[in-house]
């Protein structure tokens, strides 16, 4: 007897690709209008939603009338919609954002009847390993998914573990998100077409109903498939309609032997596309920026603000999720989608940057204003550098940091700005002119300390703090008339600024908390760093700060030491390629040239210490301008591009510095930054999404594209003896049978994709041209730091390293009037425990409970048990799960132990 089909009527939706957002929302309106008509038309019609609440947000902004019509099909369960917010590329966000996508999809489909309790995830290019405990701390039991199974999968079904041991029924789309359409092609044959797939797959359903996906992307089902399936069901086939939750819960069975643990990256059922993880950075890196303010400004704004800015933050998390789509941040869309993500992402880190500064704004009322406030985002003791404008020692005098203990630190000054900051001549009928420049007391951005009126001559003295007694702009403006016309002609207006430089400050700040000092001469300054640290030093080729060194090769490589001995030799060999492939893969043209040696090279020393020493290497290089018209070669034609690499090293950090800086002149390459590594390794790992993942040589293929060995990278990858920390999602490799690490610094395509792809066998999208993806003219940059340890990631603290380089401490100048005792150090909510990630904390409130503080633990480490003990001002602390809901509640004094299973993700909120 033939299997039964359920048949899931469905669109998938692209918010934005190779159209705008508003080009797509006009379709998408239309596509809905005829779904609501169709179900209220057949009350056998169900239609899913794409997972995604974002669809329907977008729609009832456009029609706000229609949102009784969509609740009420909810309510009925014909219209299953949620539970995110919109379908994520998992790897190019931090997992904090694809819980916050998660936790608002669930939100806004609750007040429309409820969500879908189903992780569906149909179309992104692979995923993360740590998704099924993600839904199964939301409390959903089932997920459904395309791309990225592995070969192991022979069934419709598998249970996806995660590395903390969380499992959720998973089914397997192996056929795609569409794999009813080819049954539909001809509405008065559905029977025998059906009864030909079913026999074709029966092998992968067992004793299941097979699922009939009915849809497909960018359109509305025909609003005659339900007949057309009731028709084919009086010939004798056994025909549902359903929603995918219905199909999960009513008609196939929950227990599945297949487990897959981990990670979903393989090719073999379908293409993972993973180019998408190095074209236009521009947008990885804005990405990283958004994330890394919203979450500073949640954690400020939690624990420093007497206001609840929730709303702009909220508005900033939208956009950011937004801007997560699988065709958004991948930058797999045309110029101007990708110009609009890039607009989105910048509206959001400014959002939340407000929401950063106005917090920090009440602490720093009690600092003097000849003083700096210092915040410490990160739940644990720092000691920082951090660079402040200062008013310049006289010639002969050095300065030193004050701390509010009254500890003095020294100061390096790294640059001086210039005095005179205008020197003008003009008539004396012009100088009312000059005086519209005053706003109050503000000139030039600086405050009017006093001025000086002479016969043919104005001089203002500004500082940025004046000393001086009251100004009165009024007065000013008469006595100028006044001299003006008694002195008639040319007059010189001289704008002086007190002389300035910039400092560099050691400072220690406690667990996500605060510290102030201020910076003053002294005559018995010294130049030592505080006796913990050695100095940082630099000569013609060479840095050294008594952790690690690095030395300048001949070529302009580095060969870097670190604080186990272990060296690094050549680290920073760039290598630049040939790229004929498109956003979705890369691909090297036929006969590709190959550049990695410079033609030119300097080096230059920039600072020498004793708190930062820094290298300028220079290195000029004769890249290829262009792929040739056929694209098999690479141009004969080159222009000579000089990349700048800054070395740093700091006292007291085990990592070297290192950012890379060139203006793009080239089309259709690939440029890669290596590391050598001194022996030659067969696995990798690098950490992002609450795991740190473990990787080898090569990927599964199987399907139609070339399984290359690229793998994504959040906040370090790890090979060997080389730990690389980054600042933004990477994408790496290992080459050379495992003696390198190769991480991407620019993928230049002039493509979304195109028809004819070397190490792919179909075409992933139309073949629009996308010039801006090429990136010519633009100054690409990267930053990210190396730590040199022979004991890989665990013994190098890699989990606490990449948060430090990650995050800076916030600076800002005191508002108290100067001179007043700094304010004592204030410690805010403090985590200890190895290898422990706080990926989030942040302000919440319910009804029931009140406000507290939520904080996000994940532990980062396969050790069987990890004691955390998080402190700070709190007498009852809950655990809850990801969507915010209570599982316990104890009542605690100020400091409470967890214990941290192998991976796990723990929610507290702190009362």
């Amino acid at each position: 007897m033939p299997n039964p089909a359920v048949f899931v009527p469905h669109f998938h939706w692209d918010r934005e690709w190779y159209e705008p957002f508003q080009v797509f929302r006009h379709r998408l309106v239309a596509a809905l209008d005829t779904v609501l008509e169709t179900a209220e038309t057949d009350p056998d019609f169900r239609f899913t939603v794409d997972g995604q609440m974002a669809a329907i947000e977008d729609y009832l902004e456009m029609r706000p009338e229609n949102r009784d019509r969509v609740a009420a099909l909810v309510a009925e369960g014909r219209l299953a919609v949620g539970p995110w917010l919109i379908l994520l590329d998992e790897f190019l966000c931090s997992g904090e954002t694809i819980v916050r996508n998660l936790r608002m999809g669930w939100a806004v489909a609750a007040g429309l009847g409820g969500a879908m309790p189903v992780g569906y995830l149909p179309d992104m290019f692979g995923h993360v390993a740590q998704m099924p405990q993600i839904l199964a701390r939301a409390g959903i039991e089932h997920a459904a998914l395309w791309r990225g199974v592995p070969g192991s999968v022979d069934g419709h079904a598998f249970n996806w573990r995660a590395p903390d041991g969380s499992q959720v029924r998973t089914e397997f789309l192996f056929d795609g998100y569409d794999n009813g359409l080819d049954v539909l092609l001809v509405p008065d044959r559905i029977g025998r077409a059906l009864g030909d797939y079913a026999e074709m797959t029966a092998e992968r359903w067992g004793g299941d109903p097979v699922l009939a996906m009915a849809g497909t992307d960018h359109n509305a089902p025909d609003p005659q498939l339900a007949s057309w399936l009731r028709q084919a069901a009086d010939e004798g086939r056994a025909i549902t309609i359903a929603t995918l939750d219905e199909y999960l819960r009513k008609h196939v069975r929950d227990e599945v032997s297949a487990v897959v643990t981990g990670e979903l990256r393989s090719h073999v059922r379908g293409n993972i596309l993973p180019g998408v993880l190095s074209v236009r950075l521009g947008l990885k890196q804005r990405m990283a920026v958004a994330e890394r303010t919203i979450d500073h400004a949640e954690r400020m704004n939690a624990l420093w603000s007497r206001r609840d800015d929730s709303p702009f933050l909220d508005l900033a998390w939208h956009k950011i999720i937004e801007s997560t789509a699988h065709d958004s941040v991948v930058g797999s869309g045309t110029d101007e989608t990708c110009d609009q993500v890039a607009a989105r992402l910048a509206e959001a880190a400014q959002a939340a940057r407000a929401v950063r500064d106005a917090a920090l704004t009440e602490p720093a009322e009690l600092v003097p204003s000849d003083g700096y406030l210092v915040a410490n985002p990160l739940p644990f003791d720092r000691s920082v550098l951090v660079e402040v404008d200062v008013v310049a020692p006289p010639e002969g005098t050095a300065l030193i940091a004050t701390a509010a203990d009254d500890s003095t630190a020294p100061v390096q000054l790294i640059s001086e700005a210039p005095t005179v900051l205008s020197d003008e001549r003009m008539d004396a009928s012009q100088l009312e002119r000059v005086l519209r420049r005053i706003h109050r007391r503000e000139l030039f951005g600086r405050q009017i300390d006093h001025y000086e009126l002479t016969p043919g001559a104005l001089v203002f003295h500004l500082a940025e703090v004046p000393t001086a007694g009251p100004f009165d702009l009024l007065i000013l403006r008469r006595e100028v008339a006044a001299a003006a016309a008694e002195h008639p002609g040319e007059w010189r207006v001289l704008t002086l600024e007190e002389a300035r430089a910039t400092a560099l400050v050691p400072v220690s700040v406690p667990a996500s908390g605060l510290a102030s000092f201020r910076v003053e001469p002294s005559d018995h300054a010294s130049a030592a760093v505080p006796s913990a640290h050695a100095p940082a030093s630099a000569t013609d080729r060479a840095l050294s700060n008594g952790l690690v060194e690095v030395a300048v090769a001949a070529d302009g490589t580095l060969d870097l030491t670190g604080p186990d001995g272990t060296v690094l030799h050549g680290v920073g060999r760039l290598v630049d390629g040939g790229d004929r492939g498109d956003s979705y893969n890369y691909a090297p043209p036929a006969h590709d040239i190959l550049v990695s040696e410079p033609t030119e090279i300097a080096v230059e020393v920039v600072e020498n210490g004793p708190l930062r020493a820094r290298l300028r290497v220079t290195r000029v290089y004769e890249w290829p301008t262009a792929l040739s018209a056929d694209r098999d070669l690479r141009s004969e034609q080159t222009v000579p591009t000089p990349v700048e690499t800054l070395v740093e090293v700091r006292a007291g950090e085990p990592f070297v510095r290192v950012s890379t800086s060139f203006l793009n002149q080239s089309a259709d390459h690939r440029l890669r930054f290596h590391v050598p590594l001194p022996e030659r390794v067969t696995t990798s790992a690098s950490a992002g999404q609450f795991a740190v993942t473990e990787r080898g040589l090569t990927a599964e293929g199987g399907w139609g594209e070339y399984p290359l060995p690229t793998f994504p990278a959040g906040s370090f990858v790890s090979a060997g003896a080389a730990t690389v920390l980054l600042d933004h999602s990477s994408e790496y490799e290992l080459v050379g049978d495992g003696s390198e690490l190769a991480i991407t610094l620019l993928r230049a395509i002039g493509s979304i994709s195109v028809n004819i792809h070397p190490l792919r066998d179909e075409p992933a999208a139309s073949e629009i041209p996308v010039p801006g993806a090429q990136d010519l003219g633009m100054r690409i940059e990267n930053r990210f730091a190396v730590v040199p340890s022979v004991t890989g990631w665990r013994g190098a603290n890699a989990v606490a390293l990449a948060e430090e380089f990650r995050n800076d401490v916030l600076v800002t100048r005191g508002t108290a009037p100067a001179g007043r005792q700094l304010p004592p150090d204030t410690p805010g909510l403090r985590v200890d425990g190895k290898d422990v990630l706080v990926s989030a904390v942040r302000r919440v409130t319910d009804d029931e409970h009140g406000p507290g503080t939520e904080a996000r633990l994940t532990a980062m480490s396969d050790r069987a048990a990890t004691t955390v003990s998080v402190t700070g001002s709190f007498s009852e602390a809950a655990t809850v799960d990801l969507l915010g809901r209570t599982i316990s509640r104890t009542q605690v004094r100020d400091e409470l132990e967890l214990a941290l299973g192998p991976w796990e993700i723990r929610t507290v909120v702190l009362r």
